[in-house]
């Protein structure tokens, strides 16, 4: 029997000096080490592994590629722009004055960009029934 285990996250990065101040400056992860191929991150216990790429080798792409879901989607979009973190606008998405979302059923989403232009997001979720 196979047993997939914790999840480990990618991104690329062309510019490993921006990139670890902004996963651990800006987004408070923990910097473990640079390992040669990737910048290495504990993201609250997931590790998080940001590939180093060329400038050239790597074009973003336009979606979400991660995001974190959280308690309190104002507050902690507050903290973000705080440290330094810009909240991207969508045109025609509906958009609060701190850039938040709320979708028709009531789930809120921000999304910014870390250094190498990867889209990421928070989100805070409306309790839905168990099923």
């Amino acid at each position: 029997m196979v047993e997939l285990k914790q999840i480990v996250a990618f991104v690329i990065t062309t510019n490993p000096e921006a990139t670890k101040r902004f996963y651990q400056d800006g987004l408070g992860f923990k910097f473990l080490h640079d390992d040669g191929f990737a910048l290495v991150f504990d993201a609250n216990g997931t590790m998080l592994r940001a590939g180093k790429f060329k400038p050239g080798q790597f074009e973003p792409t336009k979606y979400t590629i991660l995001g974190w879901e959280v308690a309190d989607i104002g507050s902690t979009v507050a903290e973000l722009k705080r440290r330094g973190v810009f909240f991207e606008r969508y045109d025609p998405m509906p958009q609060d004055k701190s850039g938040i979302w709320t979708a028709p059923n009531g789930d809120k989403v921000a999304w910014f960009k870390d250094p190498a232009g990867n889209v990421l997001s928070v989100s805070q979720h409306v309790p839905r029934p168990s099923q």
